[in-house]
């Protein structure tokens, strides 16, 4: 199974494809980020991301989309336009027929580090870890590549579970 793991920002959007193989080990298909242009409007950055995501889909095809889920931030303009960048990958996974699938924040990092308030360098070096990476993607990329183990570690989990209830 292929999954995209996304962590959206309206400057930098980061994204992974992490492959789960039969042995159920876990491979970084491809790790990088999505930066629109920082001097142009909200609108087009957000486009900008939506066209890229639909690119990276449509030029993959993963099965299944994990993205960090809405939190409550302080600031409540960076909410919304997170909330912006959110909503051009949800839609982009929509149309293209990806399944989707959401986890907060605390729950992402506690499926990679073991401990929920890891900051992002603990993150990123765990993920180098488990993919076995020779070095380590940028901070974005590496959440994005958490998200996308998180959902992979659950479903393992939702499979066992299954087995157990027959």
């Amino acid at each position: 199974m292929l999954v995209l793991g996304v962590d959206p920002g309206s400057h930098v959007t980061g994204y992974g494809l992490v492959e789960k193989t039969n042995n159920q080990m876990l491979c970084c298909i491809r790790a990088d980020t999505i930066s629109p242009p920082p001097k142009n409007p909200l609108y087009q950055r957000i486009h900008y991301i939506y066209r890229s995501m639909v690119e990276i889909m449509n030029r993959f095809q993963p099965q299944e989309l994990a993205i960090e889920d809405l939190f409550f931030a302080k600031n409540v303009k960076s909410s919304m336009v997170l909330g912006h960048a959110r909503g051009a990958v949800l839609i982009a996974a929509i149309e293209c027929g990806v399944k989707i699938f959401e986890y907060s924040p605390l729950e992402i990092k506690k499926a990679v580090v073991g401990y929920g308030r890891a900051g992002k360098e603990q993150v990123g070096a765990m993920v180098q870890t488990i993919l076995k990476l020779k070095q380590q993607p940028a901070l974005d990329a590496s959440d994005a590549l958490a998200a996308a183990i998180c959902h992979l570690n659950w479903s393992r989990f939702q499979d066992r579970k299954q087995v157990v209830l027959k």
